[in-house]
């Protein structure tokens, strides 16, 4: 690939990169419930529409007892949810059927990949047995059909989107015929979490998370030079 070439392709890999943190910081992805069986997810090629910001319930905290290791009481945020009862329990649940599949799967297995040239690793056997698994790979899904709905040329995100790559290529290389490959490959790993402990009283308590999306060149020479790189 030419220089000129390469420098437009990483331009819309960027742009790419921040409408994923647009959709993950100010939108809420739809939920799966749960409870259900049968997953339904919109077809490929339909266009749909990012949902208002949400603060869905979480589990922010837990306790253990050193007396019977098997018991954990955990601390659940509702958000704004507004849920209770069965719903919230039903929810709850949910939540922490993804701690124990989380700390009962490899770290090493905790993925999963939807990429068009990887249609044979999707998910490791492992992880694709649990509800977690499944869960995230619906919204892995539901994050590709959002990205590709905000750069569709003929909506107002889309639009605007493709005039400032126009005018970056214009304004470098003199011309907006350039071929560019819209399949980018890009990495959600886990950036930061700051945990509060109190030993004496057996609880943990997560006061601070974040996810970080990065360019696969990026991720690549990330878990190349970090000792004991981890991806979830």
């Amino acid at each position: 690939m030419k220089p000129h070439k390469l420098s437009l392709y990483r331009l819309v890999r960027k742009g790419i990169i921040h409408i994923l943190l647009i959709a993950f910081i100010f939108s809420g992805l739809p939920r799966i419930p749960a409870e259900a069986q049968d997953i339904r997810l919109p077809v490929p090629g339909v266009r749909i529409s990012i949902s208002p910001p949400v603060d869905p319930p979480v589990l922010k905290g837990i306790k253990v007892h050193p007396d019977n290791p098997f018991r954990f009481d955990f601390i659940l945020d509702k958000g704004d949810s507004g849920i209770a009862d069965d719903q919230l329990k039903s929810e709850s649940t949910k939540l922490i059927k993804y701690f124990l599949a989380s700390i009962t799967v490899p770290e090493k297995d905790l993925w999963v990949n939807l990429s068009p040239y990887e249609k044979d690793r999707i998910i490791p056997k492992s992880f694709g047995l649990t509800e977690m698994g499944r869960d995230l790979l619906a919204e892995d899904y539901m994050l590709k059909q959002i990205t590709a709905s905000l750069i569709y040329p003929e909506e107002e995100v889309g639009k605007k989107f493709w005039k400032r790559i126009y005018e970056e290529a214009a304004k470098k290389y003199g011309t907006t015929n350039i071929p560019v490959n819209t399949f980018n490959k890009v990495w959600i790993i886990p950036e930061k979490a700051v945990v509060y402990e109190n030993a004496k009283a057996g609880t943990a308590y997560v006061v601070e998370s974040k996810l970080k999306v990065m360019l696969e060149e990026d991720y690549l020479s990330l878990e190349k030079n970090t000792p004991d790189f981890v991806t979830l």
